[in-house]
């Protein structure tokens, strides 16, 4: 899931991921992004950490409380205090590749998993 509240970059993002065949759900607020977020279809997070309201810190811990084992990345120009909560920062500007390569690394466990299982 992608959480940004500034809709072109959300959109550029998430039509960036779709190139690489990640399916993206988005939100623009991080009570938003609560209200959707499934553990069971959501791999991952990735977030602005300037939201209105909750910042993307706050949300990283509300979705470590409810599923610790779900990444969560700040993509943001704006750092947060705490990366207690956050498996990964980024820091803008920087290449939408290195986003792209850091969801590919947190997830390769989960990928290596599902090919073992494969006939």
């Amino acid at each position: 899931m992608l959480v940004n509240y500034d809709d072109a970059s959300r959109i550029a993002i998430k039509w960036f991921l779709a190139y690489f065949n990640f399916e993206v759900h988005s939100a623009r607020t991080g009570e938003e992004a609560l209200a959707l977020f499934d553990p069971t279809l959501h791999d991952l997070i990735i977030t602005n950490n300037s939201l209105p309201g909750m910042n993307g810190q706050e949300l990283a811990h509300i979705i470590k409380l409810r599923a610790p084992k779900t990444p969560v990345i700040v993509f943001a120009g704006e750092l947060p205090t705490n990366s207690d909560c956050l498996d990964r920062v980024i820091v803008k500007p920087t290449q939408l590749l290195l986003l792209q390569e850091t969801i590919e690394a947190l997830l390769r466990p989960s990928f290596e998993a599902v090919e073992r299982n494969q006939p």
